[in-house]
C-alpha cells in the first residue's frame, strides 16, 4: 500500500513539474512574441518614416517608451471592462465607473501624446512626424488584418506590410 501512494505521489509531481516547466515556457514565448513584436515595429516605423540611424537612434527608445506609457494608462480600464464581461447584472454605479475610467483615460492618453509630440519634435522634421503618424496608423490596420487572416497555429514570420497577398483589406487609403 505504501509503495502505491508513494508511486501515486511522485508521478503527481512529474506531472506537476512537467506542467510548471510548460507555464515557464509560455511564459518565455510570450516575452520572446513581445520583443519580436517591437523589433517588427520599430523595423516597420524606421522605414515607413524614412528615419537616419542617428534619428532613429534617440526616436525609437523614446517612441517605445511612449507606447508603453500609453499600454500603462489603459490597463487599469481593460481590466475594469474584462470583469464586466463577466458580469452578468452590472450595476449603474458599476457601468458609470467603467465609463469614467474609459473617459479619463482618453484624457491621459491625449496628455501623454502631447508631451511625446512635443518631445519628438526636437528629434525629427514635421513632415517625418507626420509620416510617423501615418506609419503607425498603418501597422494597426495592417497588424489587425494579419491577425483575421492568419491561421491561430500557423507562424506569420512577414511583419505588416510584407504581405504577398493579392487581395488587399476593403477598407484601405
Amino acid at each position: 500500500m505504501r509503495k502505491k501512494i508513494l508511486l501515486s505521489f511522485i508521478v503527481a509531481a512529474q506531472f506537476i513539474m512537467v506542467d510548471m516547466s510548460a507555464q515557464g515556457q509560455q511564459q518565455g514565448n510570450r516575452q520572446i512574441i513581445s520583443n519580436d513584436f517591437w523589433e517588427r515595429r520599430n523595423t516597420f516605423i524606421k522605414a515607413e518614416i524614412g528615419l537616419t540611424a542617428n534619428e532613429a537612434s534617440i526616436f525609437i527608445p523614446l517612441e517605445n517608451e511612449f507606447k508603453q506609457k500609453q499600454l500603462e494608462v489603459g490597463r487599469e480600464c481593460r481590466n475594469l471592462e474584462r470583469e464586466s464581461q463577466n458580469k452578468q447584472n452590472m450595476t449603474d454605479d458599476q457601468y458609470l465607473k467603467l465609463i469614467d475610467c474609459y473617459l479619463d483615460n482618453r484624457i491621459k492618453e491625449a496628455q501623454i501624446e502631447k508631451e511625446y509630440f512635443e518631445k519628438f519634435k526636437k528629434i525629427i522634421k514635421p513632415d517625418k512626424l507626420q509620416k510617423y503618424r501615418e506609419a503607425d496608423a498603418k501597422f494597426s490596420r495592417e497588424l489587425i488584418y494579419m491577425r483575421r487572416t492568419t491561421p491561430p497555429e500557423r507562424n506569420n514570420t512577414n511583419p505588416p506590410g510584407n504581405r504577398n497577398n493579392a487581395n488587399p483589406p476593403g477598407n484601405r487609403r
